[in-house]
């Protein structure tokens, strides 16, 4: 089993790095990592952000742990050289479609979330976002309209192919958790909304044990804020699955303990924190590593086949956050190499 490590930018490396000393500590056998370059360093060393040895390494590996790409250097780049665009680049050539993003509220963190400990007791759900569709890949560009002003356009799309796809994601993924599947648009604006609605009520036919509700995502962002323990599993598209899960990620305390999984139609993955690069903070200890350790356990469930040993991640986590491990988001005041050190004891 190959697992690609692509580290990335920022503090991309050190929670990587906290993620393969939890990965080495369970000695899977057969378990083997390959590192390569990618975003911005890849974009200071080779030119690309994706280079073409990275994105080979990516369709031979079996499963590939991400950290995150991001650069202020970058910046004023042109946009297919910025190191954003080789996570992009991943989930296309890949075909990552089917982005898995779960947030549930560790009882020992209410107190870290924004929202009412009563409220934010009950949050367990699974967002299921779209990843290769929406504004984020169709046509765009600037352009100067008859009257000679500036004009920025991003054409939002998709085809029933597409949304077929993602629902059936969502419905599957729903019917093994708790049965409830609420599908998020903007159907009473946007024509792409209004097939959305439509496909997803199409496929809801084969899954009738599966209760399909509908909700604007103006509504869905209100409602995960009033009442998140209500949703068990959302599917939404690129742009509004994308707003949405930054959101449940203040619900459950920090955007330092999500984390996600790209999956393909076969469960080949990308698996990465939710968070950015933070170059601000880079290099300084400071960056929660749960999301990528919890990364990490998804990757061995959903794509190596080591449900027992995701489980015993997970486990590890949720000791040492009852132990009290804390890092700056959460907080208090451990290092990145220390919140590491809180889940190897508890492993």
């Amino acid at each position: 089993m190959l697992v690609a490590v692509l580290a990335g930018d920022g503090i991309g490396p050190e929670v990587v790095g906290e993620a393969r000393r939890v990965l080495d500590a369970l000695a899977i056998p057969g378990l083997t990592f390959e590192e390569a370059l990618v975003g911005g360093v890849a974009y200071k060393a080779t030119g690309r952000p994706l280079p073409p040895a990275t994105l080979d390494l990516a369709k031979r590996a079996d499963a590939i742990l991400f950290g995150a790409v991001g650069d202020f250097d970058c910046d004023s780049l042109e946009r297919h050289l910025r190191p954003e665009q080789a996570i992009l680049g991943l989930r296309k050539e890949l075909v990552l479609f089917s982005n898995l993003r779960p947030a549930r509220l560790f009882p020992e963190l209410a107190d870290a979330s924004t929202l009412r400990p009563e409220v934010a007791r009950d949050i367990d759900l699974l967002i299921v976002r779209e990843l290769n569709g929406d504004v984020y890949f169709g046509e765009k560009g600037m352009r100067t309209t008859a009257d000679g002003l500036r004009e920025g356009y991003d054409i939002m799309s998709y085809d029933e192919a597409e949304v077929r796809r993602i629902a059936h994601s969502g419905f599957q993924a729903a019917r093994a958790r708790r049965s409830k599947l609420c599908s998020v648009d903007k159907a009473n604006v946007l024509e792409t909304s209004q097939l959305w609605r439509d496909v997803v009520i199409e496929v809801s036919k084969d899954y009738p044990d599966v209760e399909l509700s509908h909700l604007y995502v103006d509504n869905a962002a209100m409602q995960l804020v009033k009442n998140p323990g209500q949703f068990d599993v959302i599917v939404t598209g690129n742009l509004f699955g994308d707003i949405l899960s930054d959101l449940a990620s203040m619900c459950v305390g920090s955007i330092g303990l999500l984390a996600s999984a790209s999956l393909d139609v076969n469960n080949k993955g990308l698996y990465e924190p939710i968070h950015g690069s933070a170059p601000d903070i880079a290099g300084q200890g400071k960056a929660n590593p749960l999301a990528t350790i919890l990364s990490a356990a998804m990757m061995l469930r959903f794509s190596l086949g080591c449900s027992t040993e995701a489980d015993r991640i997970e486990t590890a986590v949720a000791k040492a956050l009852a132990g009290g491990a804390r890092s700056g988001d959460l907080g208090g005041s451990m290092t990145t190499r220390q919140m590491g050190d809180a889940v190897l004891a508890a492993l």
